[in-house]
C-alpha cells in the first residue's frame, strides 16, 4: 500500500505534467492562429501564378462552382483524377477566353501530383504548371522541366505518352525511367481537359 509521501509526489507528477501538457496545447493553438493567415495568403498567391503562367493573355479570373456529371466523374475516377479549384480566364473587356482548372493525380509514384492547366474556347491547351509534386528526385521530380513544357500550345482531346519519341500532336515523351510519373501527369491533364470540355460545352458552373 503506497504511503502518503508516495501519492503526493504521484499527485505533485500528475500536475507537473498536466501543466506541462495544457501549456503545450495552448503555445500549438497560438502558432497555428499566427501562421493560419499568411500560410492561406502564400497558398493563393501560389494559384494566382500558376492561373497567369497557363493563361498569360487572360486579364483576371474568376473562380466557379463546378461539379463533373456523374459519367464523367466515374471516368476521372477511373483515371485517378480529381477535378478542384476552377476559374474563368477572362479578357480586359470581361470576355470568357477560356478556363483554368487545377486537376490532381492521386496515382504518383510519391504520393498527389496537383497541377494547373489553361484550356482556350477553341480547346487548345495554353500550358500546365504543377503545383505540389514529391517524386524520386532526379526522375519523377523532372516532370516540370521535362514534362511541362511539352504540354504548351498543344490542341489535342486527350494526350498520350510515348518511350520512343513525340511524333504526334498527342503526345509526349515519357520522362526516363519514371513512367509512373509521366503517366499519373499524363492523366492530370487528360482529366482536366474533359472537365473543361464539359464546361465550354456549358456543363455545370458555366451558367
Amino acid at each position: 500500500m503506497k504511503n502518503k509521501n508516495d501519492i503526493t509526489v504521484m499527485l505533485k507528477e500528475a500536475g507537473i505534467l498536466f501543466a506541462i501538457t495544457l501549456i503545450a496545447g495552448l503555445l500549438l493553438g497560438v502558432v497555428n492562429e499566427l501562421t493560419k493567415e499568411p500560410i492561406r495568403i502564400q497558398k493563393e498567391k501560389a494559384i494566382q501564378e500558376a492561373c497567369s503562367a497557363v493563361f498569360q493573355e487572360a486579364s483576371s479570373f474568376e473562380q466557379i462552382e463546378y461539379a463533373p456529371g456523374e459519367e464523367l466523374q466515374q471516368e476521372l475516377s477511373g483515371m485517378g483524377v480529381k477535378i478542384g479549384n476552377v476559374y474563368r480566364a477572362l479578357a480586359g473587356d470581361n470576355a470568357l477566353m477560356g478556363y483554368v482548372l487545377e486537376s490532381t493525380s492521386t496515382q504518383g509514384y510519391g504520393g498527389n501530383i496537383v497541377l494547373y492547366l489553361g484550356v482556350t474556347m477553341d480547346g487548345t491547351l495554353n500550358a500546365i504548371s504543377i503545383l505540389e509534386i514529391s517524386e524520386t528526385a532526379g526522375l519523377g521530380m523532372l516532370a516540370p522541366e521535362v514534362l511541362v513544357p511539352q504540354f504548351e500550345n498543344r490542341k489535342a482531346d486527350s494526350f498520350v505518352y510515348t518511350r520512343t519519341g513525340a511524333a504526334a500532336e498527342n503526345e509526349i515523351d515519357a520522362i526516363t525511367s519514371a513512367t509512373i510519373t509521366t503517366k499519373a501527369v499524363t492523366d492530370a491533364v487528360n482529366g482536366g481537359l474533359k472537365a473543361a470540355q464539359s464546361l465550354r460545352e456549358g456543363g455545370a458552373g458555366n451558367e
